[in-house]
């Protein structure tokens, strides 16, 4: 489906975004899910890096980190970030924008939950964006907590947890032959999803 057949577009853009991730989510490749987020402080300076994309829909776009992260401490101070997602091999990429909040204890749990053991012990094991004194800390840290639950699997730690972006404005992209790209924007506007072509 391309954007350049007007007649298959959703007014929706949930319904739109499903309409090119299903696919690419149902090969399976390893960190399809993988989004860029940027983030910005009090500060105003702006940081990006990847972080895995775990669920979307309606209520808008979930990831899982550290609160005491760099993100997080932004997010803290300044609750608006953006999202993208790009598929070079389809030349499509979709960014999305909008105000960010802390989901529920009981859905950052559900996830905890779900996650395997390691990855459960890397939460405790790593103080994200602090500084250490070196890799063997980490190591250390590591073995300290796979003897400590080693026969019971550890609780979400309270600084851990989810993140969702309630998006106001997503945008389509897909490339076009000689750089005539195709761009469709949706904008929230008192409630109801606007769209509007752009220029490549």
């Amino acid at each position: 489906m391309e954007l350049s057949d007007f007649s298959n577009i959703s007014d929706n853009p949930f319904v739109q975004f499903s309409k090119w991730y299903s696919p690419i989510e149902n090969e399976g490749r390893e960190n399809h899910n993988a989004i860029a987020l940027s983030t910005a402080g009090k500060d105003g300076r702006v940081s990006s890096r990847m972080v895995l994309l775990k669920k979307y829909g309606e209520e808008g776009f979930t990831f899982f980190t550290n609160y005491n992260s760099r993100k997080g401490i932004q997010l803290s101070e300044n609750p608006y970030a953006s999202i993208l997602f790009y598929w070079p091999d389809y030349g499509r990429q979709v960014r999305v924008e909008g105000r960010v909040v802390k989901i529920s204890h009981k859905e950052s749990d559900d996830y905890f939950n779900s996650r395997i053991h390691g990855h459960k012990l890397n939460a405790l094991a790593s103080n994200q964006s602090t500084e250490i004194p070196g890799r063997q800390y980490l190591i250390d840290r590591q073995n300290e907590l796979e003897e400590k639950y080693r026969d019971q699997s550890p609780s979400r730690p309270a600084y851990w947890g989810g993140f969702r972006l309630i998006p106001d404005r997503v945008e389509f992209w897909e490339e076009g032959e000689h750089r005539f790209h195709n761009r469709l924007e949706y904008r929230l506007v008192d409630g109801h999803w606007l769209t509007r072509r752009l220029a490549p």
